[in-house]
Protein backbone atom coordinates (compact mmCIF):
# COMPACT_ATOMS: atom_id res chain seq x y z
CA UNK A 1 0.00 0.00 0.00
CA UNK A 2 2.74 2.43 0.97
CA UNK A 3 4.73 1.52 -2.12
CA UNK A 4 1.70 2.19 -4.30
CA UNK A 5 1.15 5.62 -2.76
CA UNK A 6 4.78 6.57 -3.26
CA UNK A 7 4.66 5.38 -6.84
CA UNK A 8 1.65 7.57 -7.65
CA UNK A 9 3.02 10.75 -6.06
CA UNK A 10 4.23 13.40 -8.42
CA UNK A 11 8.00 13.50 -8.64
CA UNK A 12 9.67 16.56 -7.05
CA UNK A 13 10.84 19.19 -9.54
CA UNK A 14 14.32 18.89 -10.95
CA UNK A 15 16.45 21.18 -8.78
CA UNK A 16 19.51 21.76 -10.86
CA UNK A 17 20.28 22.73 -14.42
CA UNK A 18 23.85 23.89 -14.81
CA UNK A 19 23.79 24.90 -11.16
CA UNK A 20 20.63 27.05 -11.39
CA UNK A 21 17.58 26.09 -9.26
CA UNK A 22 14.38 25.21 -11.10
CA UNK A 23 11.96 28.12 -11.12
CA UNK A 24 14.88 30.57 -10.96
CA UNK A 25 13.33 32.88 -13.55
CA UNK A 26 9.87 32.87 -11.98
CA UNK A 27 11.37 33.63 -8.56
CA UNK A 28 12.87 36.86 -9.84
CA UNK A 29 9.88 37.77 -12.01
CA UNK A 30 7.75 38.20 -8.89
CA UNK A 31 9.81 41.31 -8.03
CA UNK A 32 8.77 42.86 -11.33
CA UNK A 33 5.16 43.02 -10.10
CA UNK A 34 6.07 45.59 -7.45
CA UNK A 35 4.95 49.16 -8.09
CA UNK A 36 7.13 51.03 -5.62
CA UNK A 37 10.28 53.04 -6.19
CA UNK A 38 12.77 51.66 -8.69
CA UNK A 39 16.05 51.33 -6.79
CA UNK A 40 19.44 50.32 -8.15
CA UNK A 41 21.85 48.60 -5.76
CA UNK A 42 25.52 48.69 -6.77
CA UNK A 43 27.63 45.76 -5.59
CA UNK A 44 31.42 45.44 -5.49
CA UNK A 45 31.96 41.69 -5.28
CA UNK A 46 31.08 39.20 -2.55
CA UNK A 47 32.77 39.20 0.85
CA UNK A 48 33.70 41.90 3.33
CA UNK A 49 37.47 41.93 2.77
CA UNK A 50 37.53 42.09 -1.03
CA UNK A 51 33.94 42.81 -2.10
CA UNK A 52 30.49 43.72 -0.81
CA UNK A 53 29.76 43.30 2.90
CA UNK A 54 27.10 40.58 2.66
CA UNK A 55 25.17 41.44 5.84
CA UNK A 56 24.88 45.05 4.72
CA UNK A 57 23.71 44.09 1.24
CA UNK A 58 21.15 41.68 2.69
CA UNK A 59 19.88 44.31 5.13
CA UNK A 60 19.44 46.81 2.29
CA UNK A 61 17.53 44.27 0.22
CA UNK A 62 15.28 43.26 3.14
CA UNK A 63 14.36 46.86 3.94
CA UNK A 64 13.75 47.67 0.26
CA UNK A 65 11.59 44.57 -0.11
CA UNK A 66 9.56 45.45 2.98
CA UNK A 67 8.85 48.91 1.55
CA UNK A 68 7.76 47.49 -1.82
CA UNK A 69 10.67 48.79 -3.85
CA UNK A 70 11.51 47.32 -7.25
CA UNK A 71 15.21 46.45 -7.04
CA UNK A 72 17.81 45.87 -9.74
CA UNK A 73 21.40 45.01 -8.82
CA UNK A 74 24.46 46.16 -10.74
CA UNK A 75 28.22 45.65 -10.60
CA UNK A 76 31.18 46.63 -12.77
CA UNK A 77 32.56 43.95 -15.09
CA UNK A 78 36.15 44.28 -13.87
CA UNK A 79 38.73 42.24 -12.00
CA UNK A 80 38.96 42.57 -8.24
CA UNK A 81 41.97 44.36 -6.81
CA UNK A 82 42.87 41.03 -5.20
CA UNK A 83 41.28 38.00 -3.56
CA UNK A 84 41.30 37.65 0.22
CA UNK A 85 41.15 34.29 2.00
CA UNK A 86 38.40 35.17 4.46
CA UNK A 87 39.51 32.45 6.90
CA UNK A 88 43.06 33.76 7.14
CA UNK A 89 42.41 37.42 6.34
CA UNK A 90 45.27 37.32 3.89
CA UNK A 91 45.60 37.66 0.09
CA UNK A 92 45.15 34.37 -1.76
CA UNK A 93 48.18 33.96 -3.97
CA UNK A 94 47.57 33.25 -7.64
CA UNK A 95 43.80 33.84 -7.48
CA UNK A 96 41.81 36.39 -9.44
CA UNK A 97 38.06 37.02 -9.50
CA UNK A 98 35.64 39.17 -11.46
CA UNK A 99 33.52 41.72 -9.57
CA UNK A 100 30.39 41.14 -11.68
CA UNK A 101 30.58 37.35 -11.36
CA UNK A 102 31.19 37.50 -7.61
CA UNK A 103 28.34 39.99 -7.14
CA UNK A 104 26.01 37.51 -8.85
CA UNK A 105 26.33 35.35 -5.73
CA UNK A 106 24.53 38.02 -3.70
CA UNK A 107 22.10 38.87 -6.51
CA UNK A 108 21.16 35.19 -6.95
CA UNK A 109 22.34 35.47 -10.53
CA UNK A 110 20.30 38.52 -11.48
CA UNK A 111 22.93 41.25 -11.79
CA UNK A 112 23.55 43.70 -14.63
CA UNK A 113 26.77 45.35 -15.78
CA UNK A 114 27.18 48.78 -14.21
CA UNK A 115 27.57 50.51 -17.57
CA UNK A 116 23.86 49.80 -18.15
CA UNK A 117 22.76 51.75 -15.07
CA UNK A 118 21.18 55.15 -15.76
CA UNK A 119 19.45 57.64 -13.49
CA UNK A 120 16.71 57.88 -16.10
CA UNK A 121 15.59 54.31 -15.35
CA UNK A 122 15.67 54.48 -11.55
CA UNK A 123 14.37 56.58 -8.68
CA UNK A 124 17.37 56.03 -6.40
CA UNK A 125 20.69 54.21 -6.08
CA UNK A 126 22.23 52.55 -3.01
CA UNK A 127 25.83 51.44 -2.43
CA UNK A 128 26.47 48.84 0.32
CA UNK A 129 29.83 48.86 2.06
CA UNK A 130 32.59 46.28 2.30
CA UNK A 131 36.21 46.69 1.27
CA UNK A 132 35.15 46.23 -2.35
CA UNK A 133 33.97 49.85 -2.35
CA UNK A 134 37.50 50.92 -1.37
CA UNK A 135 39.35 48.36 -3.52
CA UNK A 136 37.21 47.67 -6.60
CA UNK A 137 34.93 50.70 -6.95
CA UNK A 138 37.83 52.99 -6.08
CA UNK A 139 41.47 52.94 -5.00
CA UNK A 140 40.67 54.42 -1.58
CA UNK A 141 42.16 51.43 0.30
CA UNK A 142 45.55 52.13 -1.28
CA UNK A 143 45.56 55.84 -2.10
CA UNK A 144 43.36 57.41 0.57
CA UNK A 145 42.47 61.04 -0.17
CA UNK A 146 44.28 60.82 -3.52
CA UNK A 147 42.18 57.88 -4.65
CA UNK A 148 40.55 57.45 -8.02
CA UNK A 149 36.95 56.31 -8.40
CA UNK A 150 35.95 53.79 -11.06
CA UNK A 151 34.73 55.68 -14.12
CA UNK A 152 31.28 54.06 -14.20
CA UNK A 153 30.79 54.62 -10.47
CA UNK A 154 31.71 58.28 -10.90
CA UNK A 155 29.29 58.61 -13.82
CA UNK A 156 26.44 57.03 -11.84
CA UNK A 157 26.99 59.28 -8.82
CA UNK A 158 27.14 62.43 -10.94
CA UNK A 159 24.10 61.43 -13.01
CA UNK A 160 21.89 60.74 -9.98
CA UNK A 161 23.11 63.93 -8.31
CA UNK A 162 22.40 66.00 -11.41
CA UNK A 163 18.96 64.42 -11.74
CA UNK A 164 18.17 65.27 -8.11
CA UNK A 165 17.62 61.61 -7.25
CA UNK A 166 18.65 60.18 -3.86
CA UNK A 167 21.84 58.23 -3.23
CA UNK A 168 22.12 55.88 -0.25
CA UNK A 169 25.42 54.65 1.17
CA UNK A 170 26.70 52.76 4.19
CA UNK A 171 29.94 51.73 5.88
CA UNK A 172 32.97 52.80 3.79
CA UNK A 173 31.07 53.62 0.58
CA UNK A 174 30.37 57.27 1.58
CA UNK A 175 34.00 58.01 0.65
CA UNK A 176 32.89 57.62 -2.99
CA UNK A 177 30.45 60.52 -2.66
CA UNK A 178 32.99 62.62 -0.77
CA UNK A 179 35.45 62.18 -3.63
CA UNK A 180 33.08 62.58 -6.57
CA UNK A 181 30.70 65.19 -5.13
CA UNK A 182 32.86 67.72 -3.22
CA UNK A 183 31.14 69.36 -0.28
CA UNK A 184 28.75 66.48 0.26
CA UNK A 185 27.81 65.77 3.88
CA UNK A 186 28.31 62.13 4.90
CA UNK A 187 28.82 60.02 7.99
CA UNK A 188 31.01 57.03 8.73
CA UNK A 189 30.13 57.25 12.43
CA UNK A 190 32.43 58.74 15.05
CA UNK A 191 35.74 60.57 14.64
CA UNK A 192 37.56 58.86 17.52
CA UNK A 193 38.19 55.12 17.91
CA UNK A 194 36.81 55.09 21.45
CA UNK A 195 38.59 51.96 22.62
CA UNK A 196 38.09 50.08 19.36
CA UNK A 197 34.35 50.60 18.99
CA UNK A 198 35.03 52.76 15.93
CA UNK A 199 38.18 51.16 14.44
CA UNK A 200 37.99 53.10 11.17
CA UNK A 201 37.39 56.53 12.76
CA UNK A 202 40.35 57.97 10.85
CA UNK A 203 38.25 57.76 7.68
CA UNK A 204 36.37 60.86 8.84
CA UNK A 205 39.55 62.94 8.58
CA UNK A 206 40.26 61.59 5.11
CA UNK A 207 36.76 62.51 4.00
CA UNK A 208 37.41 66.08 5.10
CA UNK A 209 40.76 66.07 3.28
CA UNK A 210 38.93 65.09 0.06
CA UNK A 211 36.59 68.06 0.38
CA UNK A 212 33.69 66.27 2.00
CA UNK A 213 31.92 67.24 5.21
CA UNK A 214 31.75 64.64 7.95
CA UNK A 215 28.89 64.45 10.43
CA UNK A 216 29.10 62.33 13.60
CA UNK A 217 26.27 59.81 13.88
CA UNK A 218 25.46 56.70 15.88
CA UNK A 219 25.36 53.32 14.17
CA UNK A 220 21.55 53.20 14.27
CA UNK A 221 21.26 56.67 12.73
CA UNK A 222 21.58 58.05 9.23
CA UNK A 223 22.71 61.45 8.05
CA UNK A 224 20.67 63.18 5.36
CA UNK A 225 22.35 65.75 3.12
CA UNK A 226 19.18 67.37 1.85
CA UNK A 227 20.96 69.59 -0.66
CA UNK A 228 22.67 66.69 -2.45
CA UNK A 229 20.09 64.03 -1.52
CA UNK A 230 22.81 61.77 -0.13
CA UNK A 231 21.87 59.53 2.82
CA UNK A 232 24.59 57.69 4.76
CA UNK A 233 24.83 55.40 7.80
CA UNK A 234 27.91 53.96 9.56
CA UNK A 235 27.02 50.24 9.48
CA UNK A 236 30.15 48.11 10.05
CA UNK A 237 32.41 51.10 10.56
CA UNK A 238 31.26 50.36 14.11
CA UNK A 239 32.12 47.19 16.03
CA UNK A 240 28.67 46.27 17.28
CA UNK A 241 25.89 43.71 17.09
CA UNK A 242 24.30 42.89 13.74
CA UNK A 243 20.83 44.11 14.71
CA UNK A 244 22.21 47.62 15.26
CA UNK A 245 23.71 47.53 11.76
CA UNK A 246 20.38 46.32 10.40
CA UNK A 247 18.45 49.11 12.12
CA UNK A 248 20.81 51.85 10.90
CA UNK A 249 20.56 50.61 7.33
CA UNK A 250 16.79 50.57 7.70
CA UNK A 251 16.87 54.22 8.70
CA UNK A 252 18.98 55.03 5.64
CA UNK A 253 16.69 53.11 3.28
CA UNK A 254 13.57 54.82 4.64
CA UNK A 255 15.08 58.27 4.09
CA UNK A 256 16.14 57.33 0.56
CA UNK A 257 12.68 56.05 -0.34
CA UNK A 258 11.00 59.08 1.22
CA UNK A 259 13.09 61.31 -1.04
CA UNK A 260 11.85 59.45 -4.14
CA UNK A 261 8.29 60.47 -3.34
CA UNK A 262 7.10 56.95 -4.23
Amino acid sequence: MLAARLATRRSPPVLLFRGVPAGHGSFHSSAQQLRGAKVAVVLSGCGVYDGTEIHEASAILVHLSREGANVQMYAPNISQMHVIDHCKGQPAKGESRNVLIESARIARGKVTELNKLTARDHDAVIFPGGFGAAKNLSTFAVDGKDCKVNGEVERVLKDFNKAGKPIGMCCISPVLAAKVLPGTEVTVGHEEEEGGRWPYAGTAGTIKAMGGKHRVKEVTDAHVDTANKVVTTPAYMCETELHHIFDGIGTMVKHVLKMTGK
